[in-house]
């Protein structure tokens, strides 16, 4: 399975541009699977007029994408602010996986960051749903950005079966070291390729570093690539490495499903002396 991370710099506010953009960066390598970073479509920094920029599952920029998916016979994974089916004026940082086919499968973003420089929660509603997506090459669960801090996200897409995580990311240039940490724990911990995808440039006061990078079952760096540039990159994954790794690290295996439970119980503040 051929796949390429690309390491993008958005146009704020500019869908037609950003989508030209991936395009281009589309053609320029041959893969399986394309992987953009979290709101490619619009750009991180566009606040109020995200709810004005976000799209149905059916508007023009998916539609537009999903023929470049077709034509190019693989799969396509970005970031765009996504409406609600239902309630009108609710939208959702969302992580979009385009089909070859036609399909299409959303993932919705849980955990919203609301300090520091970030304002997702005055924006956003949060995700509800931690669905695993089942392609030609093997099953994927998708992350968005803070999501990766919450290692009980991961843990569920590995439990029912995914092989590969994706995590789209907007992370600036002061939280790259946290990131750089927690990838291949992520990986070794549930033995998945973990494939993560930032974006990159200045927009407003934010510098993203870029770096997007994959990691194997049991945690060697594949790929990675430049700080602060963009740029593509392409890695072909052996998914028959998931049995040797997990043969030798049977961490799912070994998983004790009370401490789930026990977990839920303790962050509710029930008594501690019930538990573990």
């Amino acid at each position: 399975m051929d796949v390429a991370i690309v390491s993008m710099r958005p146009k704020i506010a500019d869908k037609k541009a950003n989508i030209e953009k991936m395009k281009r960066f589309i053609q320029k390598e041959k893969a399986d699977l394309y992987i953009f970073g979290e709101i490619t479509l619009t750009g991180y920094r566009c606040k109020d007029e995200l709810r004005e920029l976000a799209e149905p599952i059916d508007g023009p920029s998916i539609r537009e994408l999903s023929k470049v998916a077709e034509k190019n016979n693989s799969y396509i994974i970005f970031g765009m602010p996504l409406q609600d089916e239902n309630i009108k004026g609710l939208i959702y940082n969302s992580a979009v996986l385009l089909h070859p086919d036609g399909k299409i499968g959303v993932y919705r973003k849980w955990f919203l960051p609301n300090f520091g420089p970030f304002e997702e929660k005055i924006f956003f509603d949060e995700g509800q749903k931690l669905e695993v997506f089942k392609t030609d090459f093997g099953k994927i669960g998708i992350l968005i950005c803070y999501d990766i801090y919450f290692p009980e996200i991961t843990k569920a897409y590995a439990l029912q079966g995914a092989d590969i995580m994706v995590c789209l990311s907007a992370s600036p240039s002061v939280t790259r070291v946290y990131f750089e940490r927690i990838i291949p724990a992520r990986a070794i911990e549930n033995t998945v390729y973990f494939i993560y995808t930032n974006i990159v440039g200045t927009q407003e006061d934010l510098i993203f570093w870029g770096g997007s990078q994959i990691y194997d079952p049991l945690g060697t760096l594949l790929v990675k690539a430049p700080y602060f540039k963009e740029s593509i990159i392409k890695t072909s994954l052996d998914l028959d490495i998931l049995k040797i790794a997990r043969a030798q690290r049977p961490v799912l295996r070994d998983i004790r499903p009370e401490i789930y439970r026990d977990l839920y119980m303790l962050a509710r503040g029930d008594n501690k002396n019930d538990i573990l």
